[in-house]
Order: structure tokens, then sequence, then C-alpha cells
């Protein structure tokens, strides 16, 4: 691009007469001096400082991104619940004056006078079961965060390619924007001398407008991809940022096979399922120790009245529960627990079944986003680049108009542009597949050649 831009510059140079034997028209003066003015307007400069690649803006959204902290919380309010899941019940102190006169009601020196401390003991099993409970909410926690995170970086990398495809858009429109102000220029020279008709004049100024109207929507896209992915790093969301990075798209997509086998194994929510489920089972094996009665154990001194023989004595008591005697509330409970673990594996098996589909579905968007951006890569922006060479060339010898000039030149830019989007879209269905997969894949394989449009 740059040696067609010099190329035509050079043109321009050489193509200015000595003198000019006709008048331009006011119409055509003032189309002219509009366009120049409108094609003067370049995009808002961002502010000065090191552009970021993807693995550090990454690497700070995994640090300071809200909705991770969030996670991270969750997580260690599990943790702190499982000592306390397994615990005894507080003990409990008693005393009882037993005996105590009614004609003398403050008289406790007549009185049993007993002190005792009480301890309830959960049957055999239940508090290794309680902890094991509060350990899968931990696990269940953990698979959460890293889902979290997997979606953050997948936002992250999605928005990283929109700011990036939005800078090289503008890079792109001040290239032919360049190119649009020579071709100007050798218009009023032609026009000037009576080579070019006015109204291919005023049919260029249409044409070239849409390079403004480029501007405008790529200004657009920068900002708001620059404010999400601000947001996204827990920055202001219009603070300055600047990023940097190339284009490439891999040799090969793995099989729908080896992606839905890294899915079992890594995807977060398929985790969490899981451990949810188990958490489900526990559950249900706590709900069937209920008939495993709990027993309490005291003991304690007794003070007896100064007439007894004996006045110092001990004290020890045991009692438990029986659930036995309320068996229709106990059943209720197991048939309630067996029915939320069969439900929670009702919801792994659906969830393994929503996911194969999504892995398929973003396997062949990516699949037809990798084809389509190798075509523009290897086929259309070659082709368009030469057919704009040539019509550099031909406007330079006058054998063939401004019109068909800016045509060439349009044409480049939609095929960029459309190379971008399609590269683009495909950097976003990669990532669509990786949040699938829930790993990221296979980058080690030699990609194709690295584009910089």
């Amino acid at each position: 691009m740059k040696v067609l831009i010099a190329a035509l510059f050079a043109f321009l140079l050489a193509a200015s007469p000595a003198s000019i034997s006709r008048a331009e028209t006011p119409a055509a003066s003032d189309g002219l001096a509009n366009l120049a003015a409108l094609l003067e307007e370049t995009h808002t400069p961002q502010a000065s400082g090191p552009a970021l690649t993807l693995d550090e803006v990454e690497r700070i959204a995994l640090e300071a991104n809200p909705e991770i902290a969030v996670a991270v919380r969750r997580v260690a309010v599990a943790e702190a619940h499982v000592p306390t899941a397994g615990a005894l019940d507080d003990p409990s102190v008693m005393y009882r004056g037993w005996g105590v006169p009614l004609q003398q009601p403050w008289n406790f020196n007549e009185a049993q006078n007993m002190f005792s401390v009480s301890q309830t003991f959960p049957g055999r099993g239940k508090r290794a079961l309680r902890t094991s409970v509060a350990e899968s909410d931990v696990d269940v926690a953990k698979a959460q965060l890293a889902e979290v995170r997997l979606e953050v970086q997948v936002r992250v990398r999605k928005a990283f390619d929109d700011l990036l495809r939005a800078d090289d858009e503008l890079r792109i429109h001040d290239q032919h924007v360049g190119i649009a102000r020579q071709a100007i220029a050798a218009a009023r020279i032609k026009y000037a001398v009576g080579k070019v008709p006015q109204q291919d004049i005023l049919k260029a100024q249409v044409a070239l407008t849409a390079l403004a109207e480029h501007m405008i929507r790529f200004d657009r896209d920068a900002g708001v991809a620059r404010a999400r992915l601000n947001t996204l790093l827990g920055r202001d969301p219009a603070a300055p940022l600047n990023v940097r990075g190339e284009y490439a798209v891999l040799a090969a997509l793995p099989s729908e096979q080896a992606l839905e086998t890294l899915a079992l194994q890594s995807r977060p929510d398929l985790i969490a399922a899981r451990q949810a489920a188990e958490r489900s089972h526990k559950e249900q094996a706590l709900a069937k120790k209920v008939y495993l009665p709990d027993f309490t154990v005291s003991g304690g001194y007794m003070l007896m009245q100064p007439s007894a023989d004996m006045r110092n004595a001990y004290m020890v008591e045991a009692s438990m529960n029986l659930p036995w005697l309320n068996h229709r509330k106990h059943n209720a409970e197991i048939a309630e627990a067996t029915a939320r673990a069969t439900e929670q594996d009702a919801e792994l098996a659906e969830l393994r079944n929503a996911a194969f589909g999504q892995i398929q579905d973003a396997l062949v968007e990516a699949q037809s986003a990798q084809r389509l951006a190798r075509m523009y890569h290897d086929q259309l922006r070659p082709q368009a680049e030469a057919t704009l060479q040539a019509s550099v060339i031909a406007y330079e010898n006058d054998k063939t108009d401004l019109l068909d000039l800016l045509d060439s030149q349009m044409e480049v830019i939609n095929v960029d542009l459309a190379w971008l989007q399609a590269i683009a879209d495909y950097d976003t269905r990669l990532a669509d597949l990786e949040l699938a997969a829930g790993a990221p894949l296979d980058q080690s394989q030699p990609p194709a050649p690295e584009v910089k449009p």
C-alpha cells in the first residue's frame, strides 16, 4: 500500500503543469475545497503510553477484574465454613437446685445443689459427612471461580481484538486519505486543463465522502472497545489504553472428539456440576444417617444437705434421641435428599450434552471463519491491490479517469476492512471455541503466515 501511495505521489509531482490554461468554475472549486477539507479531518489520537499485548492485558484482568475478585471471596467464604461444618455443638452448663423447701425458698442449704456439664455427640459418621459436604462446597466455588476467569479471559480477548481491529481500521483510513488527497490534487490540475469533466469531480466528491464516514464509525468502534476493555481490567472506562498485536490463523483446528475430551477434563461449569452432584450424593448419605441417634453425656458435682451422711457426690447422665418414633419426617427428608441427588445427576447430563452442542456449533463457526480469513489473505487482498496498482499506472498515463482510480481505491479499502472483520471474526469464534472447550487451545502448532493490513 505504501508503494502505491509513493507512486501516485511521484506521478502528481510530475503531472503539475507549468501553467494552467483554464480557470475552475466556482461550483467545482467549492466542491473540491470542501472535499479536501473533509479529508483533512483525522481521528482523535489516544494519549501516548506503552501499548499492551494480549498476554499483558489478560494478566492485568486476572489480577484486577472485579468479577474475579467477587468469585475469589466466595471461595474464601466456602473455605471458612469447612472447620465449622463438622464441629461439635457448644457444651452446656447446668445448675439444678433440687428439694428446696417451699416454706423457705431461699434456703438452698437444705437442697441438693447439682452442677453439671453436658456435650452432645452426633451419630457415627455424621460429622465426617458434614465436613465432606462443606469441602464439596469449596470445590464448587473453586470451579465457579475458574469459570469466571475463563469467561473474563474470553471477553478480554474479544474486546482486545475489537480495539486492535478499530485501530488498524483507522490506520487504513489514514493511508487511503493520503491517496485521496493526492487524487484530488491531480483532479484539480486535470480539471483546470480540461482533461476531467466537472461531473466526474462531483461524483468523486460523493465517493470520497465515504472515507469521512469510515473515520466516524472507526472512532466510535475504538471508543466502545476501549471502554469495554478498561472495564474488564477494573479501570476507569475513559482511561487511555493502547494495544498492539498481530493477526495469525492456526494451521488446523482440533477435532470435535479432542475438544469434547478437553471439555470433560477442563470445562469449569462441567467440573462445578460434577462437584455439585457429588455434594448432593453426600447430602443423601447424610440424610440416611438420621436414624443413627445422637447422644448427650453429662457429668457433674452434687452438694447434699448438711444432714446427709455423704454431703459431696457426683453425677453422670446420658441421653439419646429416638429418631425411629418420627419416621415420617425423616423418611421425607431422605426422599427429598434422594430427589435432589437425581436432579443434580440430570443437570450434569444436560449440561454435558449442551457443552457438546456448543463445541460443535463453535467448531463449525471457527472453521468457516478460518476459511474466510484465508481467502481474504491469499486471494482477495492481493487481487484488489493489483487492481489498484494497475489503475494508478493507467491514471498516470491518462488511460483511465479519476472515478476508475477512486473505485479501485475504495475496492482495496473495502477488502482491507473486510479482511480485518474476517480475522477479528475468526479470533472471536476461536475464543468461543475455547470457552466451549473450557481451556485455551494448543497454540504451538505453526500458524498461517502473519499478516498486517
